[in-house]
């Protein structure tokens, strides 16, 4: 019920909805309305109440990463139907992966806070509270196993399109890392779960530094943030966003295997297409030119001695000759 009320608020934006409207819309008693406004304050809402006038909300609460805020005006089919918020907690993948086959797809977990986040290879991923973007959806493609990977490149160039549109001139670092000014802002994880010849669920982990603005020795030098690069954006507004855009990209693969308009955005806004890189494989690194990225959504690399060669997803990491590109 207090999603209802507050979805009333919203709907009103800046006018006054009294609590007798409210009382017959939702079938509940005044003192119930008054309940769940006190409730809604003390999550941040900014209400004001009047005598004989009623309830309106005074500033739209950009930041808080609710399902009634990030609900609000998206207009998807599947995703975001159902947001799970925590304040706190270890990985949204791993609560993702608890709950994956219980719950229906386009099911978001999203945190304020992330104590032990992870990205690939098991590397930790520092997620602060309220400084950024921690989320897990879960998917249940009807697709071969083999196909899922591609997935990884459809949130990438979701992000990167969401981000692009918003004003940011963001760029991929195939296959899952997003970034601004040479610099890591957000990372992809995606993790599977399948029998040989069927998906269970697939959970597509998301973190975006928006608000940080110190990072630790470890990484100050390869990674940043929205707003330390001067971009002041709701962070709701960018969830809200990359669900639009993935929601659409991703429909197209799984019902047509349509991959023509992922491939156009991680080309257009490629950060390593036309440069040199290093292909690490363990201890190994390798100088090399990328050339593109082929239909399958795999890297095309040529080595030193003139031959072309084919990098498929999760074979190796990359890195920029200069710096993190």
């Amino acid at each position: 019920m207090r999603k209802k009320v507050i979805q009333e608020i919203l709907d009103n934006k800046s006018k006054f909805i009294s609590g007798e409207e409210l009382s017959k819309k939702l079938g509940i008693s005044r003192a119930a309305i008054w309940k769940h406004i006190k409730s809604l304050r003390e999550e941040g809402y900014n209400i004001e109440s009047v005598n004989k006038k009623g309830y309106r909300l005074i500033e739209k609460p950009d930041d808080l990463l609710t399902y009634d805020n990030i609900y609000h005006n998206l207009n998807t089919k599947i995703l975001g139907k159902k947001i799970i918020h925590f304040n706190t907690i270890d990985s949204t993948n791993d609560y993702a992966k608890k709950i994956g086959n219980e719950e229906s797809e386009g099911t978001v977990i999203i945190s304020e806070e992330q104590i032990k986040g992870r990205g690939r290879l098991g590397r930790s991923w520092h997620s602060n509270s309220y400084e950024g973007i921690w989320m897990s959806i879960i998917l249940k493609p009807n697709i071969i196993p083999y196909k899922a990977p591609f997935i990884t490149l459809i949130a990438g160039a979701s992000i990167v399109e969401a981000l692009n549109k918003l004003g940011v001139n963001a760029k991929i670092k195939w296959p899952n890392d997003i970034i601004l000014n040479e610099k890591k802002i957000c990372g992809i994880l995606t993790e599977l779960s399948a029998e040989i010849e069927r998906i269970n669920h697939i959970v597509l982990g998301i973190g975006i530094n928006v608000k940080t603005m110190e990072f630790s020795q470890e990484i100050c030098d390869v990674a940043t943030s929205l707003y330390k690069e001067n971009y002041i954006i709701s962070r709701v507004d960018i969830v809200r966003n990359i669900l639009l855009e993935f929601e659409s990209l991703y429909l197209e693969y799984i019902n047509n295997n349509s991959k023509e308009k992922v491939l156009d955005i991680c080309r257009r806004h490629s950060a390593i297409i036309g440069k040199e890189i290093y292909i690490i494989r363990g201890e190994e690194k390798e100088l090399v030119r990328c050339l593109d990225i082929n239909e399958e959504g795999n890297l095309i690399i040529r080595r030193n001695d003139g031959s072309i060669k084919e990098i498929i997803s999760g074979e190796v990491s990359i890195r920029g000759i200069k710096g993190y590109v």
